[in-house]
């Protein structure tokens, strides 16, 4: 996918940045003062010196997302980058989008001296973790999760 242009996201792409949520599995809003939330939570998420947004754009389309976070961590020095969600539209899937996304991290994180990048993906997600695993990221640890409400 040559004509892919990787790009930090932008107002304007709100709309898609949610559908492809939705895509992932991430709850839709009830109703229009949900909507907003959600899009005022992209909106700090886009002005966070600590957060970002990249877009995956091909002939002016958002096909897919990658959300990171640049965490600080009590033990090292160097902060690490944490994705939090990563999709690339179904009918786009298995054409090098997300390998050219992760390239565009490894470079990101590489500029900020992150020490590591690291994701998490659900259980459920076996073909996530095949690409995850071809593309050299391992799997270090298990994630515990209690949900509260």
């Amino acid at each position: 996918m040559e004509n892919v242009i990787i790009k930090k996201a932008s107002k304007n792409d709100i709309p898609v940045i949610l559908d492809l949520l939705y895509e992932l599995g991430r709850p839709r809003p009830q109703n229009n003062s949900e909507v907003k939330r959600f899009e005022s939570k992209i909106i700090k998420y886009l002005y966070d010196t600590d957060k970002q947004i990249i877009v995956a754009k091909l002939e002016g389309n958002v096909i897919g997302i990658v959300c990171i976070m640049f965490l600080s961590r009590l033990n090292r020095k160097p902060p690490e980058m944490y994705i939090p969600e990563l999709v690339i539209a179904k009918k786009h899937q298995g054409k090098g989008i997300g390998k050219k996304i992760i390239e565009y991290c490894v470079i990101f994180a590489t500029k900020k001296k992150c020490h590591r990048i690291r994701l998490e993906s659900g259980n459920q997600r076996t073909d996530s973790h095949k690409f995850y695993r071809k593309i050299g990221f391992e799997q270090s640890s298990l994630s515990f999760t209690k949900n509260i409400s």
